[in-house]
C-alpha cells in the first residue's frame, strides 16, 4: 500500500529528516519526494510505500500528527486511493 504525505510550513532546518525519521522509525519506505520554499515557506509531498511497515497504518497518521504539533507544520497522511480519489473528477 502507498500513501502520499504533505507538510506545509515555515520553513526552518531539518523538516524533511524529521518527517523521514518518522518514515524509518515503522519501516517505510520513501518512494518519492519533492520540496519547495517558497519566501520562507516549506512545501513537501512525500510518496511511502508502507506494505513493510512495522504496526497498523493509523500508527504512521498517528506519528505524524504529532510530528505536526510539536513542529507547528500542516502533515496529512493519506491512503493513495483516498488521494487518487479526491483528485478525480
Amino acid at each position: 500500500m502507498k500513501a502520499v504525505i504533505t507538510v506545509i510550513g515555515k520553513d526552518t532546518t531539518g523538516i524533511i529528516a524529521k518527517v523521514s525519521q518518522e518514515c524509518y522509525k515503522l519501516n517505510v519506505n520513501i518512494l518519492d519526494i519533492t520540496q519547495k520554499v517558497l519566501d520562507d515557506t516549506f512545501a513537501m509531498i512525500m510518496m511511502v510505500d508502507t506494505k513493510n511497515m512495522t504496526g497498523e497504518y493509523t500508527v504512521l497518521v498517528d506519528n505524524m500528527n504529532n510530528l505536526a504539533k510539536e513542529t507547528g507544520l500542516v502533515i496529512h497522511t493519506m491512503h493513495e486511493d483516498i488521494f487518487n480519489s479526491m483528485h478525480r473528477i
